[in-house]
Parts: structure tokens; C-alpha cells; sequence
């Protein structure tokens, strides 16, 4: 039986993620966009540089490897991760190519949290471990609504081959309900 709370918490389920992906989209573009118009942040060294900020944690990173790596270039290591967060926040926010956006927000937060906060205890109020694990929802179930995957999801699916039963393939046109029409004649066809 179809109840109006049962469509109501089906609808609540399908838009779950969408609080989510727009903090983490709006919090990684302000990231970037506040390290790309920092002129302190962007030098290799001086008061908020990111030379400075490195040097400063580099005793207590949990892979100080990836501090080394990141001193050899400081200023192009700051431009490369403000740019990394501004392309995934944009994506998450438009909801494009989601997957891959949320995939890099994980390996941007995986790495802050193993060089900037790894030594914070206790561990919960490192924020970088927190955004590595929230976005895992996105990597696996990307942005099924208010995205452009589902609007292009949507028109792939109105012009893709449908496999049907009896194994032809028909080209459905219009709309998922045409495709799922075809699907029934073919299966009730002898």
C-alpha cells in the first residue's frame, strides 16, 4: 500500500545526500578560492605562507615523506591543492562528474589529515579525517538528483540501446516509461 508518508520518505531518501554535497561543494570552493586570493598563503615562506605552515608540521606529520615532497614547491604544492579543491567543490556543487569529484575531495582530505592534522588529538578534532568520510557517500552513490550526472543520465537513457528478452535490441526514444513499454512488448511477444 502507497501511503503519504511512505512517498514522502521515498522522496526524503532519494534527496539525502544533497544537504551533504552542497556543504562539502561550498566548503572546498571557499577553500580554494581563500588560498588562491591569500597572498601570505601563496609564498614559500613568511607569517601564513604555506612553506611556513609545512616547516611547522613537519616533525609531527604521520607520512612526513609528503611534507618533503610538498617543500621542494611549496608555492606550486599551495596553488595545486587550492586549485584541486575548487575543481572538486565546483563539481560536487554542479553535481558533474560526482564520483570523480567526491574521489578527489577523499585524496585531498586524506592527505591533509596525514601531514597538516595528524598529530591533533584527540583524532576527532582534526576536521580532514571527517571530510575524508563524508565524502565516501558521494563516491559511492554519486548525485542521483539535482546534478548534471542524473540530467545526463536521463538523456543517455532516453536514446540508449534497450536490451530486451528475446535479445534484439530497440532504440527507445522519448522517455524511461517508452523504454520500459518496449521492454513489455518484447517480453510478451512470442
Amino acid at each position: 500500500m502507497n501511503t503519504p508518508s511512505a512517498g514522502l520518505r521515498a522522496r526524503a531518501s532519494e534527496y539525502a545526500l544533497l544537504p551533504l554535497r552542497l556543504f562539502l561543494g561550498v566548503t572546498f570552493v571557499y577553500a580554494g578560492l581563500d588560498k588562491l586570493t591569500d597572498p601570505a598563503f601563496l609564498s614559500a615562506t613568511g607569517d601564513g605562507s604555506i612553506g611556513q605552515q609545512m616547516e611547522a608540521v613537519r616533525g609531527a606529520a604521520g607520512i612526513p615523506a609528503l611534507i618533503d615532497l610538498s617543500l621542494a614547491d611549496p608555492v606550486g604544492f599551495g596553488v595545486a591543492i587550492a586549485l584541486g579543491e575548487l575543481a572538486v567543490g565546483l563539481g560536487a556543487l554542479a553535481g558533474l562528474l560526482t564520483r570523480i569529484a567526491a574521489l578527489g575531495g577523499a585524496l585531498i582530505s586524506l592527505s591533509l589529515w596525514l601531514t597538516m592534522s595528524w598529530s591533533t588529538t584527540p583524532y576527532y578534532f582534526g576536521a580532514d579525517l571527517i571530510y575524508l568520510l563524508a565524502w565516501t557517500p558521494l563516491i559511492l552513490a554519486g548525485a542521483p538528483v539535482l546534478s548534471l550526472d542524473a540530467l545526463l543520465h536521463r538523456r543517455r537513457g532516453a536514446t540508449a540501446p534497450v536490451r530486451t528478452d528475446s535479445g534484439p535490441t530497440l532504440t527507445a526514444v522519448g522517455s524511461r516509461a517508452g523504454a520500459r513499454r518496449a521492454r513489455g512488448r518484447a517480453r510478451v511477444s512470442p
